[in-house]
C-alpha cells in the first residue's frame, strides 16, 4: 500500500467508522453465530498474492461484523459500559502511526513526559493526594498508563510481596527466616468476595495465599472483618502483606469502606494497601462522590480505568504510586541495551509493570481530556448517575 493508497483508504475507513457509529442501533447487540463460524468462512492459509482493499473491507462487513458483540450499542447492558469517543479513536490512530516503543525516557522523551503530565492531570481531577503525583517531587510518587487493571493489580501484588520479603529478612529481631522462599510461604493477602477476579489471579501468579473475605449487606468489605482475618492469621504464624480494596465492584458497583480498611492496615507496617478503583474511580471527578475515596491517603497504590467510564477506548488503565521506588525495586531489570545517560534523572516506565514495550496510549486520554474538559467529563458522569437513579425510581414504582 502506497502513501497515496493509505490516504484514500484511510478516508474510506473513517467514513466506514462514521457510518457504523451512526447506524449501530440498527445492528444486533450480540451475535447469533455458532462456534468456529469464522474458521469455516476464512481460508486455511494467508493469500499468496496481494488482495484489493475493497475485498478486505467487504469481508469485514460480511464475515467479521456478524460475530462482533456491539459494545457501543444503546441496548448493550452486559458487563460494564463501553467507554468510547471520537477523540479517543483519533488518539489511538495517531499512537499507531507514531509506533513508539515507550519503554524508557530515552527512546521517545515525549511519550514518557506526556504520560507524567496527563496522569497528574487525571489524578488531580479525581482528587488524589499530591503524594501520588509526579509533581510531588523527583523519585517520589506518580502515575502511568498500562493496558489493563489486571496488569496493574498484579504489579502491585508483586511489589507488596517484594517489600514484605525484604523487610522480614532485614528485621532479624522479629523474624527468623533463612531466605526469601522461607518468607514467601508464610505471606498472606486479603480482598473481598465482591472483588474482581484479577486479584485472585494476581495472587495465584505471585504464589500468595489469598483470603477472600465476607462483605456486608451493601457488598462492602468492612474494617472489622479485615481485622479479624488478620488477627486469625497472625495467631497461625502467618504474615499479612497485602490488602486489595475495591471501589466499584464489577458485579454490584459496590464500594468497600476504604477509610475503615486503611485504619486497620495502618497498624501493620508490612501491609501494602492497593485500591482497585477500575470500575468506579472515574466518578471521583465529581466532588460529591469523593467521600467514597476517604482513606486513600493511607494507600500505597490505586488504579482507575478511564476505558470504563471516562470516554477513553480500551486499552488504558492508570495506576498511581505513593513511592514508585518500591515498584522499581520489585520489578526493575536493566540489561545494557536499556541503559542511557539520563537513567538517574528521568522516569523509565518499563520498571513500573510487566511489559517492556509500551504503546503511546496516553495520547488518547490526553485527546479526550482536552476535547471534553473536566466540565464535560463531570457532566457525562453526572448524567449517567441521574439516569441510574431515574431507572431505579421506575423499577420501584412498578409492581412487577
Amino acid at each position: 500500500m502506497s502513501v497515496h493508497d493509505f490516504k484514500k483508504h484511510g478516508k474510506d475507513l473513517i467514513d466506514y467508522i462514521y457510518h457504523f457509529m451512526k447506524t449501530i442501533s440498527s445492528r444486533r447487540v450480540n451475535s447469533d453465530v455458532e462456534p468456529f463460524y469464522l474458521v469455516k468462512l476464512l481460508p486455511d492459509e494467508a493469500p499468496h498474492e496481494p488482495e484489493e482493499w475493497d475485498k478486505i473491507m467487504k469481508d469485514v462487513e460480511d464475515k467479521i461484523m456478524p460475530g462482533v458483540t456491539q459494545w457501543n450499542h444503546p441496548y448493550f447492558f452486559a458487563y460494564f459500559a463501553s467507554a468510547n469517543s471520537y477523540p479517543g479513536i483519533l488518539g489511538d490512530m495517531l499512537s499507531s502511526a507514531l509506533a513508539c516503543q515507550a519503554f524508557n525516557w530515552f527512546v521517545s522523551p515525549a511519550c514518557t513526559e506526556l504520560e507524567m503530565v496527563v496522569t497528574d492531570w487525571y489524578g488531580k481531577a479525581l482528587g488524589l493526594p499530591k503524594s501520588f503525583l509526579h509533581s510531588s517531587g523527583p523519585k517520589k510518587g506518580g502515575g502511568c498508563a498500562q493496558g489493563s487493571a489486571s496488569e496493574n493489580i498484579f504489579a502491585a501484588i508483586m511489589a507488596a510481596r517484594y517489600q514484605a520479603i525484604k523487610l522480614c529478612l532485614e528485621d532479624k529481631e522479629n523474624y527468623n527466616f533463612s531466605d526469601e522462599w522461607d518468607v514467601l510461604k508464610n505471606l498472606v493477602s486479603y480482598t473481598s468476595k465482591a472483588a474482581h477476579s484479577s486479584i485472585e489471579k494476581g495472587a495465584k501468579m505471585a504464589c500468595l495465599r489469598l483470603r477472600i473475605l465476607d462483605v456486608d449487606e451493601k457488598c462492602s468489605l468492612r474494617g472489622d472483618t479485615l481485622q479479624q482475618a488478620i488477627e486469625k492469621d497472625l495467631q497461625l504464624g502467618l504474615i499479612p502483606c497485602c490488602v486489595v480494596a475495591t471501589l466499584g465492584s464489577t458485579g454490584e458497583a459496590a464500594f468497600d469502606n476504604l477509610k475503615e480498611i486503611a485504619m486497620v492496615c495502618r497498624k501493620y507496617p508490612l501491609i501494602w494497601l492497593h485500591v482497585d478503583a477500575a470500575y468506579g474511580g472515574s466518578s471521583f471527578v465529581c466532588r460529591e462522590f469523593r467521600y467514597l475515596l476517604s482513606g486513600i491517603e493511607d494507600a500505597h497504590s490505586i488504579n482507575v480505568n478511564p476505558n470504563k467510564w471516562f470516554l477513553v477506548n480500551f486499552d488504558c488503565n492508570c495506576i498511581w504510586l505513593k513511592d514508585y521506588q518500591q515498584f522499581i525495586e520489585a520489578l526493575s531489570v536493566n540489561p545494557l541495551y536499556l541503559e542511557h545517560e539520563w537513567m538517574d534523572e528521568t522516569v523509565n516506565f518499563h520498571d513500573w509493570g510487566t511489559p517492556l514495550s509500551r504503546r503511546f496510549r496516553v495520547l488518547k486520554l490526553w485527546f479526550v481530556m482536552r476535547t471534553y474538559g473536566i466540565k464535560g467529563l463531570q457532566h457525562y458522569i453526572r448524567r449517567h448517575c441521574h439516569l441510574a437513579s431515574l431507572f431505579e425510581s421506575l423499577v420501584r414504582k412498578d409492581s412487577r
